[in-house]
């Protein structure tokens, strides 16, 4: 094999805000002996501010577009499990940047997401009726995230040890059946 090998994620996590997104990626993360990065954390760290604080302060366009720029360094840069926040499959260069990688979509109920969100404390886009909130996210990004998966994992009633022990048990299928499939 001529030539450097480029540095790709073993894995993306994409879905909604209460998908276990950050939690699974640090199982598998665990499991496979990795490091774990997080988009968010990555855009937190380079302006110096938590996520809300930029929603507040500089808007949602200024946030989407440092989201699009961690997402492109992420993708490049790190080998391990990335986590995305869960708007960064709404730019259109997000979701061409993602082609070629594995993704994985954790895909949450209306029920359990509200749940799991709480009252949506720290979370700009939930200001108000959170359900309602939540289920017009859902409603406007399901589809966008089926699009950009390789694999669909539910995550309803389910603990993240689960979710993750489906994610590596899919991803291996994957692997070994690559030329079956």
């Amino acid at each position: 094999m001529g030539g450097a090998v480029p540095t790709r994620p073993r894995v993306v996590l994409v879905g909604p805000m209460g998908a276990g997104k950050t939690t699974v990626a640090g199982l598998l993360g665990q499991r496979w002996g990795v490091g774990v990065r997080d988009t968010d954390q990555d855009i937190e760290a380079d302006e110096q501010r938590p996520v809300q604080e930029i929603f507040v302060d500089s808007g949602e366009d200024y946030f989407r577009d440092a989201e699009v720029r961690a997402v492109a360094r992420a993708l490049e840069e790190h080998p391990g499990v990335l986590a995305l926040g869960g708007g960064a499959v709404l730019r259109p260069e997000t979701r061409e940047a993602l082609a070629g990688h594995r993704v994985v979509f954790l895909r949450v109920g209306l029920s359990e997401a509200v749940q799991r969100v709480g009252l949506g404390v720290g979370r700009p886009l939930l200001l108000g009726n959170v359900r309602t909130k939540v289920k017009a996210l859902l409603d406007e990004r399901t589809p966008i995230y089926e699009a950009v998966a390789t694999v669909t994992v539910d995550t309803d009633g389910r603990g993240a040890d689960e979710v993750a022990d489906e994610i590596i048990r899919v991803l291996d299928a994957q692997e070994q059946g690559d030329t079956d499939e």
